[in-house]
């Protein structure tokens, strides 16, 4: 009765597009004529700058950042980045209708079709969802949705029935590794579900959400980054932040993802626990005394050195998307201040501090994000996926000046 009832709620409330949706869910917004306009200009500036970074990315490589010495520092398809830009510049050819973003989206593409079959790696939701479910989002083609199936086919294999997660980083004998981050790689499930009429992978989704919520988060709903459990019994063995400036600290972006992950779940199967989780996420973001007031976070909400400490672009374009998915979900107090975060964010992120002029930064459009600071690794620089969310927030918010 249980599994019945779970896949009659799966789908009852599934959405393949969560741009179709948000447009018929959010039809009662204001949308701010400003914004618009702003949007509009980045998305024509941003197509320049794809096309420049493109041609300056090797025809066998994937762009992953620009350095601050001046290099251009790309990747291989099996790099958890390398669907970032592909599913970019399909979201800047369905915005500009720019044929050359297609073409240069089918090149890149095409390095990635091999990983469908990778099991090696958790991230293959964000290598192939952000890539190949754009693709086929913008230009339906059942190659591109066979691609997907055998993708989630793949990340289920990283499923432990006895944790109830899928495996994130591979680990040490006796540890079962899951970090926050991996709630992101959950849409690629959720979508097959809808796609396949296979429950198997929501089912899995809904298993890893459900102990990621209870072994992630503080009482404050704060997230660890990494959760260690032991493989046999499914016990918590550590708890800890190993990208952010503490084990007790709140890494940025880890906030963001967690705040994107349920959010996005709440959106697939309606179960209120997911948006009250994604409610209390956006409570703890949005009160942290240490937020800035243009709401582009510190790279950890404690890092030692606020105010000089960096700020990460990245997780404010995370965190833009998610806040414009969750105002139409949500009650309308915390709607109205979503979305008006949202703004701020885009605004912040459209002026001169965070966006590249043309031929800067490497091609790409947002500067100062942090990928791990704690290794000195892309600290203040260029990330694939900051421009991905940002791109994608902006879309969002557009599209509900369409009703």
């Amino acid at each position: 009765m249980e599994n019945r009832s779970l896949i009659l709620l799966l789908f009852a409330a599934l959405n393949i597009s969560a741009l179709n949706s948000l447009a018929q869910k959010k039809s009662h917004f204001t949308t701010k004529p400003e914004i618009i306009k702003l949007i509009y200009k980045n998305l024509k500036d941003a197509d320049a700058q794809y096309q420049f970074l493109i041609d300056h990315t090797p025809a066998d490589s994937l762009p992953r950042s620009f350095s601050k010495n001046g290099k251009w520092i790309n990747s291989s398809s099996e790099y958890w980045t390398s669907g970032f830009v592909p599913g970019t510049l399909w979201y800047l050819y369905g915005a500009t209708n720019a044929n050359v973003l297609k073409q240069d989206a089918l090149k890149k593409l095409k390095l990635l079709e091999k990983e469908q079959h990778n099991t090696g790696s958790h991230d293959i939701g964000f290598m192939m969802y952000c890539s190949y479910g754009n693709a086929y989002r913008i230009d339906p083609d059942n190659a591109y949705k066979n691609i997907l199936l055998n993708s989630a086919k793949s990340l289920s294999t990283r499923f432990n029935k006895n944790v109830g997660c899928i495996l994130s980083w591979n680990s040490a004998p006796g540890q079962f590794r899951v970090i926050i981050d991996n709630m992101m790689n959950l849409e690629l499930l959720m979508w097959a579900t809808k796609a396949s009429g296979d429950s198997t992978y929501a089912k899995i989704a809904i298993a890893h959400a459900n102990t990621t919520m209870k072994n992630h988060f503080r009482p404050d709903y704060s997230s660890y980054h990494l959760v260690i459990y032991n493989p046999e019994t499914g016990a918590v063995i550590k708890k800890q932040t190993a990208q952010g400036a503490a084990d007790e600290s709140a890494w940025a972006r880890g906030q963001s993802w967690g705040l994107y992950g349920f959010t996005m779940m709440y959106g697939y199967t309606k179960d209120p626990k997911y948006l009250a989780q994604a409610d209390h996420i956006a409570a703890f973001i949005l009160n942290h005394p240490n937020l800035p007031s243009d709401k582009v976070p510190y790279w950890d909400y404690n890092a030692p050195n606020i105010p000089d400490a960096y700020r990460d672009a990245s997780a404010a374009a995370i965190m833009a998307s998610a806040f414009i998915e969750l105002a139409g979900y949500t009650n309308a107090a915390n709607s109205k201040k979503y979305l008006e975060t949202a703004e701020t964010i885009i605004r912040t992120l459209s002026s001169p501090q965070y966006k590249a002029t043309y031929g800067t930064n490497g091609g790409y459009i947002l500067k100062h994000s942090v990928g791990h600071l704690p290794k000195n690794s892309e600290v203040d620089v260029p990330l694939t996926y900051a421009d991905y969310y940002f791109v994608e927030a902006m879309l969002r918010y557009k599209a509900l000046n369409k009703q």
